[in-house]
């Protein structure tokens, strides 16, 4: 059992804190073409040789579809208030416009209804990566049909649910789902190049802020918000090339969303390779239309990035400096494990003028968790935990206004490219039998969350 007790409560983050997990459709729901689902991107990608580690797809996952009561009792268990999810775009509309899938709509009116059963609040994120693969063979979020196609999407669902839930979540990550799946290829749809990259990132920008003002119209007493994914970015030591290759980096990671989403537009002043952003979409046009009132900003950190100059990258001309290479703690993944940069983050995001509130919408730690005579003793993910939330507490007592924290995630999944070899939940799942177990982790949760 975990044997780190805290050495703060869940009284001293206030009693109106939200604590959440988060999960995603794609990487837990299975039952990936039935019930009338269509097939999504991350399920073509998974199917090309070599893209996934070991050749995992997400056709099962860990089958929240049919475990998701099980699973949500879990949730309350382990003294959580808050149940993040996505809704799959394909699953309500296999063909991304056209035909409603009935039998999708009323998939995500038993997850509500049951999150609401047991006292959870649904917070529903409308883009969680899993763009329908009919919309990509017409472009996906290169083409310029895109907002056309995502406003309907979100349309039905504020239609459909927003009678039930009143917290939503526009976009996930649009920074991620942009780079590694329309620029370096890393991720779905694989696509490669600035001639993907920059309509993507425009189309995304806008579609943030549409998808905002729908929910504001649609959804009475609606409380909206969108996530980005973002790291403290630190030159790797005090040479200039060095200090500009993170202002750069900084610049892609940090600001690229949030600026359009507050008003200021793109950062282009201060990297002119965004000229070419604003000149391939004319961007100068639409920055009225990327601007919306948020009423939260979900801020998703894991670790801080360590860059040098590297005039072979194009563009950025920056590389990061691994944290194995730099001997500090980090994740099964590589990822620096530091919760004074955490801290720095959240005050770099409160610093923004418009930002009203903050939600930590994602933040954990994966590692090699073994299962060991019914017990997975994740000492290292407590501690990691552990670490974080002090440097939370610690930037909310200097009064930024951070409203909740969700960890990532409740059960082991498919964490996209890494397939099932990244081990991120609270429960671990054996993916033969899809037994849960709770890991330490979950049960440190537990007792934190249950002594208020």
């Amino acid at each position: 059992m975990p044997n780190t007790k805290a050495s703060f409560s869940a009284k001293d983050f206030g009693d109106d804190f939200l604590w959440g997990v988060a999960i995603a459709a794609a990487q837990n729901e299975g039952a990936h073409d039935t019930y009338g689902k269509g097939p999504s991107i991350w399920d073509v990608y998974s199917k090309k040789a070599r893209k996934i580690k070991s050749g995992h797809t997400p056709y099962e996952s860990c089958d929240f579809y049919h475990r998701y009561k099980n699973d949500l009792l879990l949730t309350k268990a382990l003294g959580f208030s808050v149940f993040r999810f996505s809704i799959s775009w394909p699953r309500i509309l296999p063909d991304g416009v056209g035909r409603i899938n009935k039998e999708g709509i009323h998939f995500y009116h038993r997850v509500i209804d049951e999150c609401l059963k047991l006292g959870l609040v649904p917070f529903v994120t409308l883009y969680h990566w899993d763009l329908p693969a009919a919309l990509e063979k017409e472009g996906g979020w290169s083409a310029h049909l895109m907002l056309k196609w995502f406003s309907r999407f979100v349309t039905i669902c504020a239609e459909e649910f927003g009678h039930k839930v009143k917290n939503w979540i526009v976009l996930n990550e649009p920074f991620g789902f942009t780079s590694l799946g329309y620029m370096l290829g890393k991720h779905a749809p694989g696509k490669i190049g600035m001639r993907n990259f920059l309509p993507a990132i425009h189309h995304a920008a806008l579609a943030q802020a549409e998808g905002g003002r729908i929910l504001r119209k649609l959804v009475p007493q609606a409380y909206i918000g969108t996530t980005f994914s973002c790291s403290e970015v630190v030159p790797f030591s005090n040479n200039e090339e060095d200090i500009k290759a993170a202002q750069r980096v900084d610049i892609l990671l940090n600001r690229l969303f949030i600026e359009p989403t507050l008003g200021y537009g793109y950062p282009r002043d201060d990297f002119k390779f965004l000229d070419k952003l604003e000149m391939y979409n004319k961007a100068w046009k639409h920055r009225e239309r990327m601007r919306f009132d948020f009423d939260y900003i979900g801020v998703q950190n894991y670790f801080p990035i360590v860059v040098k100059h590297n005039p072979l990258i194009p563009v950025v001309m920056a590389s990061d400096v691994k944290a194995t290479k730099r001997n500090v703690p980090h994740t099964s993944m590589g990822w620096e494990i530091n919760g004074d940069s955490f801290y720095r983050i959240l005050k770099k995001f409160s610093a923004y003028r418009g930002v009203k509130e903050i939600i930590v919408t994602e933040n954990g730690a994966a590692f090699k968790d073994q299962l060991v005579d019914g017990e997975v003793d994740d000492q290292k993910r407590i501690d990691y935990f552990h670490g974080y939330l002090a440097a939370l507490l610690r930037a909310k007592n200097e009064g930024m206004n951070i409203k909740g924290y969700f960890a990532w995630t409740l059960t082991d999944n498919f964490e996209w490219a890494e397939g099932y070899h990244a081990r991120f939940g609270l429960i671990h799942v054996d993916f033969k039998t899809q037994l849960r177990t709770i890991k330490n982790s979950g049960y440190w949760f537990r007792d934190l969350l249950t002594s208020r």
